[in-house]
């Protein structure tokens, strides 16, 4: 019989196909895990509503546990997904990757006028600017460093 942690560790395996080097523990978005007899309920939240990475998730649960035990993955969107349940592992693996992790607090430069200071994460110079709110995905920006002139994405704070 499998545990809950053994579950949870298996979980790890799961990568989110936009941005591989991550797995759905590192998002947050794997929410809770019950076991009841030989079955497994696992609760997931997607990061914005309409994901569409959210299907090729669940799939890649099911097909993991299959034949370890019977799953069930159900999506919730309440409560609504924040960035600050991102792992700090996760954060370190979207900087090593080329990804600016998202700040610890939203963007609100459009009210107030002073930016958020994204450092880049190829050199970790804080000289860099906006290029567009939207990126690769919904849920990145494109930045651009003003030191070693590289693109960059930036993971939206999102709260």
């Amino acid at each position: 019989m499998v545990t809950k942690n053994e579950i949870w560790q298996l979980l790890e395996q799961v990568s989110d196909p936009e941005i591989p080097v991550l797995t759905i523990v590192d998002l947050g978005i794997v929410r809770e895990v019950e076991l009841e007899d030989n079955h497994c309920t696992i609760t997931i939240t997607p990061t914005y509503s309409g994901c569409p990475a959210m299907q090729v998730i669940e799939k890649g649960i099911e097909e993991l546990l299959e034949g370890i035990i019977s799953v069930t993955v159900k999506s919730t969107l309440s409560p609504a997904w924040t960035t600050d349940w991102l792992s700090e592992n996760g954060r370190n693996k979207l900087r090593e990757y080329g990804i600016a992790p998202p700040e610890h607090e939203v963007d609100k430069s459009v009210l107030f006028a002073a930016p958020t200071v994204v450092p880049c994460p190829l050199c970790k110079s804080s000289n860099t600017k906006m290029v567009s709110q939207f990126g690769s995905t919904a849920c990145k920006a494109h930045y651009q460093c003003n030191e070693c002139m590289e693109p960059f994405d930036y993971f939206k704070c999102l709260k």
